[in-house]
């Protein structure tokens, strides 16, 4: 039986760590740090930071843990994988070189330049002036992304001339480097992957629903829930990916030495000119995880060290029911959220994020408290089975959206 170490603390690592205590390999699973939430469900949470690599790398040797799982950015940015592989202990994510990816935008814009991945143009500004001049010539709207880790909320889609100024300052401001970029028009989808092996195991196609407000209105956060499977993106549109999007992606990890074993989230566009990558991750998503990986059906904790071991895993999915799910977050959220708002008790099929525990008591600590998920024969089923749930707890004093999952229900 073997031993599993989670790094993070949100309702992505609480489906991640959930997952590994389904495997029958599995005998502890532990997640630093954690949250009080995840101890209903059996994990054992360790209350250490995960970006404080020395004390990771000591519980690991002193708990024995055979595998380390690495869920959020920061970590994976701040070269955790190259920190604990250097001790010997086996880590699944990419080294500090190859998560670049996600943390430097430009980087991950050349990258698919170089690989002829296609995407948006662009073009990398650190001076307001020199950036208000490029957009003005460009066809409104334009989206504006800060350079680095924005925990999703980096984006600005400028639809008005007059806006263009102070959102380019700000951008600069927060980030001292700015992507402008062409507007993409179309559906988006995210598309994850497990590499490591001689083959990318795709996973289940999901969709994220990034605006706080239904019927995608107001500012992006990281993300109000997520349905997969997503009816519209059909056999035909994955087979195309894998051609024009997964397979140059590949090659270009290897020919730049960037391959490693972990995760490679591919958010894709779906245009009328053909699919374009809006940008990488290297790490699952949140909420996407907490609807894909209870649809894996096989053991998880093999696949993993299959992985890491260069071996191509053996992932079976469902594919009988569409899962959904719905993030309720904090009033104020993403800007301003409320905190120390008290939990009402809450069911089974939960994922917890931003809590803290005082008195045997959960409180709200942060913008996403919680995701609430479920599954059904139709995608319908699953929203009311999810929104039938959400009402029927006092949660008068958070948010959350009613209409996850409307893309495929029009």
């Amino acid at each position: 039986m073997f031993n599993v170490l989670v790094i993070g603390s949100g309702a992505r690592e609480h489906a991640i760590a959930t997952t590994f205590l389904h495997s029958q390999q599995v005998q502890t699973v532990f997640c630093a740090p954690g949250n009080p939430g995840m101890q209903i469900s059996g994990i054992e949470t360790v209350a250490i930071s995960e970006n404080d690599f020395e004390k990771l790398a000591i519980f690991a040797v002193q708990q024995q843990i055979d595998l380390v799982f690495v869920g959020p950015e920061a970590p994976l940015a701040n070269g955790i994988v190259d920190f604990l592989s250097a001790k010997g202990i086996q880590v699944f994510g990419p080294n500090q070189a190859a998560a670049r990816l996600e943390s430097d935008k430009q980087f991950a814009k050349e990258f698919m330049k170089r690989n002829h991945v296609p995407t948006a143009d662009f073009n990398v500004f650190t001076d307001v002036a020199q950036a208000l001049d490029y957009s003005q010539q460009l066809s409104l709207p334009v989206v504006i992304k800060e350079n680095g880790l924005a925990g999703g909320k980096g984006v600005q889609i400028v639809k008005d001339t007059d806006e263009l100024s102070s959102a380019l300052h700000d951008g600069i401001q927060k980030s001292h480097q700015v992507l402008v970029e062409d507007y993409l028009v179309g559906e988006e989808f995210s598309l994850m992957v497990f590499v490591g092996g001689p083959e990318p195991i795709i996973l289940p196609i999901s969709q994220d629903h990034k605006r706080i407000f239904e019927g995608d209105q107001g500012p992006n956060t990281g993300g109000m829930g997520a349905y997969s499977p997503v009816p519209h993106i059909t056999d035909d549109i994955i087979a195309q990916v894998k051609k024009t999007i997964v397979a140059p992606i590949m090659t270009g990890l290897q020919n730049e030495h960037l391959m490693y074993a972990g995760t490679l989230y591919i958010g894709c566009m779906l245009t009328s000119g053909g699919i374009k990558v809006i940008e990488f991750n290297v790490r699952l998503g949140d909420p996407e995880t907490q609807i894909l990986l209870p649809q894996l059906k096989s053991d998880f904790y093999t696949a993993i060290t299959d992985l890491i071991a260069g071996k191509s895993p053996q992932m079976i999915w469902q594919n009988k029911d569409y899962y959904l799910g719905t993030v309720v977050a904090a009033p104020g959220y993403p800007s301003d959220p409320q905190q120390h708002i008290a939990l009402p008790d809450l069911p089974d099929n939960v994922f917890y994020g931003g809590v803290v525990a005082e008195n045997q008591k959960l409180y709200s600590s942060g913008g996403r408290i919680f995701t609430l998920i479920a599954h059904a024969p139709t995608l319908k089923d699953a929203q009311l089975i999810v929104n039938t749930s959400l009402a029927n707890l006092n949660l008068a004093n958070f948010y959350y959206r009613k209409d996850i999952g409307f893309h495929d229900l029009d």
